[in-house]
Formats: structure tokens, sequence, C-alpha cells
């Protein structure tokens, strides 16, 4: 009696803990179920329909499970003959080779057709071209060139609702990732390459950006603000930038380069006029100039004693 006593306040903390668990859950809401853009909700429902196919199946599995414990335990007064010795079941064998089949297959076309679906820029948009923008990683900072306007920010920057984005991603130095929860999952920059990643804002507001991919001591603090707002307050942001900031100089690019962290910048040109990390010719232009500076410690405590502020106010010296 203490025994199966034991057992059974062991089970009641399991499931008060599990039950506190799933409760503490919806405190928060994820961002990335809550998406504001065509790519996000395409991944939100990939997401949800994996979880729910993968919960079906843990159901009955343990239903199985629970219904083979109870019906063929033993029991003092079972008189069936012990044989340990079986040597298989061809209906059994073909059964359980199938199931599992048929799961992958179940799981694998939808992912398989969203993932294409997502290599092309969002339908709902497909009136317009995209607007380009290059997203330039570097320690541990950010760049965006948008050669169209013929500007650059540093750690933020802004984009038109209702338009496709193509982020033309690549990396000055170690290998990053962009990711914008809020709009859709992320994607490696890599130095000496380039990679595509399409996302789509369908309602205004500002969402936070950042490296998903570990590189360094400063990988905390690789972060930016995302402006998305209609399409007449995007082009009087780009024209207000490319009239009021200043020019960029590669004296001063090379300077923001350095590894470290920054505040928030913006320029009437960009790097690619020189430059442009995701080709062979420019995967080595950090490293030749900054080789000796990757070895030195930032000496963060607590991620306080620095100069970085993608969170302020934009064009922050």
């Amino acid at each position: 009696m203490k025994h199966i006593r034991k057992y059974k306040n062991k089970y009641l903390v399991f499931l008060s803990t599990t039950g506190l668990l799933l409760l503490l859950s919806g405190c928060s809401e994820l961002t990335v179920m809550d998406p504001k853009g065509p790519v996000g909700e395409s991944q939100k429902d990939l997401i949800l329909y994996s979880l729910i196919f993968m919960m079906g199946i843990v159901v009955v599995v343990f239903s199985l499970f629970a219904f083979m414990v109870i019906k063929y335990r033993d029991k003092p007064n079972r008189k069936a003959d012990y044989k340990p010795d079986l040597h298989g079941n061809r209906k059994l064998e073909i059964i359980w080779t199938i199931i599992p089949i048929m799961i992958v297959t179940a799981l694998s076309i939808p992912t398989v057709s969203t993932l294409f679906d997502l290599e092309e820029p969002p339908e709902s948009s497909a009136e317009q071209d995209p607007l380009v923008v290059y997203a330039t990683a570097a320690d541990w900072k950010w760049f965006f060139s948008y050669p169209e306007q013929g500007i650059e920010t540093v750690n933020y920057l802004h984009i038109p609702t209702d338009r496709g984005i193509e982020f033309r991603l690549s990396s000055a130095d170690s290998m990053s990732a962009l990711w914008i929860p809020a709009l859709g999952g992320q994607k490696y920059n890599m130095a000496g390459m380039q990679t595509t990643l399409y996302l789509q804002a369908d309602e205004p507001g500002v969402y936070e950006g950042r490296n998903s991919n570990f590189n360094g001591e400063g990988f905390a603090e690789q972060i930016f603000k995302v402006h998305a707002e209609s399409s007449s307050e995007f082009q009087a942001w780009a024209e207000s930038t490319q009239n009021t900031a200043p020019e960029l100089t590669q004296d001063q690019y090379d300077e923001l380069l350095k590894p470290g962290m920054v505040n928030t910048r913006e320029f009437s040109s960009t790097h690619l006029e020189w430059v442009d990390h995701g080709t062979k010719d420019g995967m080595d232009y950090s490293i030749e100039r900054f080789r000796d500076e990757f070895g030195k410690k930032l000496h963060l405590k607590n991620g306080k004693n620095h100069e970085h502020g993608p969170f302020e106010k934009e064009g922050g010296q």
C-alpha cells in the first residue's frame, strides 16, 4: 500500500508541475505565433500542422501502450503459457514499416512545399517588385544598404508595408543569421557568398530583429529595429535621409566595420560602391584590415559598458 501511495504522490507532483508550466507558457505570447506578414503566417501554419500531427501520434502511441500494459499485465489467475521465443509476424512487420513511411510523407510534403514557396517573393504583393535591401552582418552590428534609394543605415531599417522585401544577405566576417521573428524565419549571412531572404510586413509597427547565430562576445547585442510603415511614409523617410544624411566614405565605413559595437547611423550613400562582402573579392575585406582586432576582448560587464544603442533614436553618434 505504501508503494502505491509513493507512486501516486509522484504522479500528482508530475501533473501539478506540467499544469503549472502549461499555465505559465500562456502568460506571454510567442512572437513567431503572432506573425505580421505572409511569410511568418505560412511558417506558423506549418508549425501548428506539425505540432498537431505529432501530438496525434503521441496520443495514439501512449493510448496503445496503456491498453497493452493494462490488458496484458500479469495476474494471479492468469493461465496463459509463457512463450518467449517468437519468430516474426509478417503482417505486423509490414504495418510498422508502412506507418512510419506514411508519417514522414505527411510531414515532408507540406514542409518541402512551404520551403520552396518561401524562396520566391510573397504572392500577396506580386504586382510590384520587391524592395531590395543588402543586409550585411559584421561583429557586432548590421549594415542595411538600399541600392534603389542610394542610402544606408546601421542597426535599424525602414520597410514599406504590403510589399515584398528582398534581403540579400552576406557577412563581413563571422557567420551570422538575420532573423525578424514577427515577419519570418532566419537565414544565414556568410562572407564570400550571398543568400536571399524574402519577407513582408502587412501591418505597420516597430519589430525587433537580431542575429540568431552565435558569433562571439557581442552576439547578444547584435540587434536592430525594423520600422514597417506605409509606402508614402517610407518614401518620405528615404528622401529625407538622402537629402540630410552625410555621405558614407570608405574611411568611415572601415571605422564602423572594426569589431565592436556602434550606435545607429544613416548615410546618403552605400558601401556597395567599393565593396560587396557577398562576393569572393570582398570576403576578406574586413579580415585584411582588422585581423589583430578580432583577438581582443570587449570586456562587457552585464552588457552595460558599451555604446551600442540600436533601440535609441536613429542616427545617434
